[in-house]
């Protein structure tokens, strides 16, 4: 045979086994299944106990608090379907159906709500979630005080390449859940979610993934039908209103202002809460939140929340430091400060490590270039120094001092920074944002609540990588570590996978079990807890079950619990009541166990349910925040957030810590002023909460793939706590914020 046949018939074969690959990885797949929701409600002696555990705290409290989570994907979301793949170590899918099954047996929540990626749901999916959702509430429905009650939403997930073109993310959340009642499709983002999550390229750049696993093959093939459903889906017409639009489309809303234009046309009971104002995940370094305290994106009748914890972390605190020096539209590596160190300069540092000559102007050269370089395309900086171990990166851009902060932190995004700042472009008087405080999970795997038990870090967060070196190689690729930084423009960015585009291998030791929403209702019912959030009645914890009051109790004068709005005149006294939560007993409730079987509570428990002892955690002290609210734009944010302002230590031998308070101050400040409080709870393990595990700038990254044990959980002390939604306070001569 001549060297030309042998190169054609090399060529055939090549050719029949990449149409073989294509064929397994996009002819075979199965649609994402429905799930089926456990027809039977919680043991009503189980719900007498909760209730009657917390009747003994609440002194003369006329409402009750009630635990939800307001954030949970199914693996319908997109990345979440991948996350749950064999070669990322996963379960395989979850559908909606488990999260219904979760919340009302495993974490027994009083409420929750599916939230799943606009961008990656289809007409098919879309009604998935919506029916899901009625069969859950109709488990209980004969009860006035049902077992659990659930809502419909979605998350609208944008992402700019740049601070002038980045929002964020919002979850949206409808009240009611008949199809007459919600919107006909989910409202999406434009921009790098919406190209991720309809990325049919990744697939095409893997056909080989389905011979690797054979004869495993058909998850890919599932995930590969999955996106192929969604990036089929055609972009809706922008000149009719939403309800005038087809079933068949995908709707996009670019803003805030957008999303809140279109939940208008519909005319449904809705809210919107942003969260994860502070990721450096997917925010773009200089990001702050400034114009979306603009009336335009930040309207109050649909905006009374924001999101301050969840699974990937703090979005609280804020700090001075920046990830950039930004003056004009240049932007340079700013130096290192108490506690902070800038990527890009640790990036510098990197390379001036593999100097010859460290001291030379050559090294020098060098160590600028890396800077400008990382700096160019942002979140993918990393990219820019291929072949560089993650411990090689140490603690940089991380917030050293906060409370379990998100990755790569971004203060001018956090809940302080947004409350002490105005927006002085559309009034006479300064614009103030007016928001509750809650969190949630942020789950990716149909799993609300995940915060009772600190276990199974693998399943209960979202920390993940490929289950062996091989996929390793495969999905990141093998990279000699070079001597020089290299140029990389955002389009040579975007033209890789999103799994590389992002750090997703260090991101995976910040990935925590989540928090949960506390709302103070007079009853477990959708209308009463609907009211309680929207009047920001609520708060947040970091996933234990603390109980928490804060007032204001002026005798003889107002009084007005967390989350109030008002004027008043003269020396504020507030009281503040905490309870921690209960040490949790092993495994399951027999009534949960009954219910379930003991295969479904393997599968979606992971083994083990709430189940709380009578012994409750201590709250060792309260921390006050005061915040005053910006005046003049020339103020700055740091020196109007005293953080913290009092800390007033728990007695140790008592149940419920209570202390009082008050602010002589306040008279004076001739501004409106904010307080919330934080219950601190005494130390216990917690899953990644040693976040990097760093010792200055030795680091041991609890990572997400083959390098940590599948079983280890990575376990470091941590303080849970609550956060109190701020009582504002305005002078009755101060013009109030419009």
């Amino acid at each position: 045979m001549t060297f030309w046949k042998l190169g054609c018939l090399a060529t055939v074969v090549a050719l029949g086994l990449v149409g073989l690959g294509a064929w397994q990885l996009f002819g075979t797949g199965n649609p994402h299944p429905k799930g089926e929701v456990t027809a039977a409600p919680l043991d009503r002696d189980l719900l007498r106990a909760r209730d009657e555990a917390q009747r003994a705290t609440m002194a003369d409290s006329e409402t009750r608090v009630l635990f939800g989570d307001l954030h949970v994907h199914s693996t319908l979301s997109v990345d979440a379907f991948q996350w749950g793949l064999p070669l990322m170590g996963g379960e395989g899918v979850h559908p909606p159906a488990d999260a219904c099954d979760f919340a009302r047996f495993c974490s027994q929540l009083d409420f929750y709500s599916l939230t799943d990626h606009a961008e990656a749901l289809t007409p098919r999916s879309w009604e998935m979630v919506r029916e899901s959702v009625r069969q859950c509430n109709a488990v209980d429905q004969q009860s006035e005080q049902p077992d659990l009650v659930a809502f419909t939403g979605f998350e609208w997930t944008q992402i700019g390449t740049t601070p002038k073109t980045h929002f964020g993310h919002r979850n949206v959340i409808f009240k009611e859940t008949t199809d007459a009642q919600l919107p006909t499709r989910p409202i999406a983002a434009p921009g790098l979610a919406s190209q991720a999550f309809q990325d049919r390229e990744t697939l095409r750049a893997n056909w080989k993934i389905p011979f690797l696993a054979f004869p495993n093959q058909q998850p890919y093939s599932d995930a590969a039908k999955h996106v192929r459903e969604i990036a089929r889906l055609s972009n809706c017409a922008d000149d009719r209103a939403s309800p005038d639009l087809p079933t068949d489309c995908r709707e996009l809303a670019d803003t805030p202002e957008a999303l809140f234009r279109k939940l208008d046309e519909w005319g449904f009971d809705a809210m919107v809460i942003p969260h994860g104002t502070t990721w450096g995940f997917y925010t773009p370094p200089g990001y702050v939140y400034d114009k979306q305290l603009q009336a335009k994106h930040n309207d109050p009748k649909w905006q009374q929340l924001i999101e301050v914890f969840s699974g990937h972390g703090n979005s609280e605190e804020y700090r001075t430091f920046r990830a950039v020096e930004q003056t004009d539209d240049e932007v340079s590596c700013p130096k290192p400060t108490e506690g902070y160190e800038p990527c890009c300069w640790r990036a510098g540092e990197i390379i001036r490590s593999r100097c010859e000559n460290r001291l030379s102007a050559e090294c020098d050269a060098r160590v600028e270039a890396a800077r400008k370089n990382f700096l160019r395309v942002g979140i993918a900086g990393h990219l820019t120094l291929p072949g560089t171990d993650l411990t090689e990166w140490g603690n940089c851009g991380q917030c050293t001092d906060c409370f379990n902060p998100s990755f790569s932190y971004r203060p001018g995004g956090s809940a302080q920074y947004i409350l002490a700042r105005g927006s002085f472009d559309d009034a006479e008087t300064p614009r103030h944002s007016t928001l509750g405080f809650i969190a949630s999970s942020d789950n990716h795997s149909a799993r609300p609540g995940t915060g009772y038990k600190e276990y199974e870090r693998r399943k209960m967060t979202e920390a993940r990588g490929p289950a062996t070196e091989q996929w390793r190689q495969i999905l990141f690729g093998d990279s000699e570590e070079t001597s020089e930084s290299i140029s990389l423009e955002p389009e040579d960015v975007f033209s890789k996978p999103p799994f590389r585009r992002v750090w997703l291998e260090r991101q995976a030791s910040f990935f925590l079990t989540g928090g949960l929403v506390a709302v103070h209702a007079k009853e477990r019912t959708r209308g009463a807890i609907w009211e309680a959030l929207f009047d920001r009645h609520v708060y947040g914890t970091s996933g234990d079950r603390i109980l928490l009051w804060f007032d204001l109790v002026n005798p003889g004068g107002p009084s007005a619990p967390m989350g109030s709005r008002l004027d008043f005149e003269g020396t504020p006294k507030f009281r503040v009541r905490a309870a921690g939560a209960f040490a949790q007993l092993p495994g399951c409730p027999d009534e949960v166990t009954d219910a379930l079987g003991e295969e479904r509570v393997d599968r979606i428990c992971a083994g083990e349910c709430y189940h709380p002892s009578d012994e409750r955690r201590r709250i060792a002290r309260i921390e006050v925040v005061r915040i005053g609210r910006q005046m003049k734009e020339t103020e700055a944010v740091e020196e109007l957030i005293e953080d913290p302002w009092l800390t007033l230590p728990c007695p140790v031998d008592v149940e419920v810590c209570e202390v009082e308070f008050e602010d002589p101050w306040y008279a004076s400040a001739g501004r409106e002023v904010l307080y919330y409080v934080r219950a601190i709870q005494e130390p216990t393990p917690a899953v990644n909460a040693g976040l990097l595990r760093c010792d200055g700038d030795q680091c041991d990254p609890c990572y997400g793939d083959y390098r940590v044990p599948f079983d280890e959980d990575c376990l470091s002390m941590n303080q849970e706590r609550a956060w109190s939604s701020p009582i504002y306070l305005t002078a009755p001569s101060m013009p109030a914020s419009p």
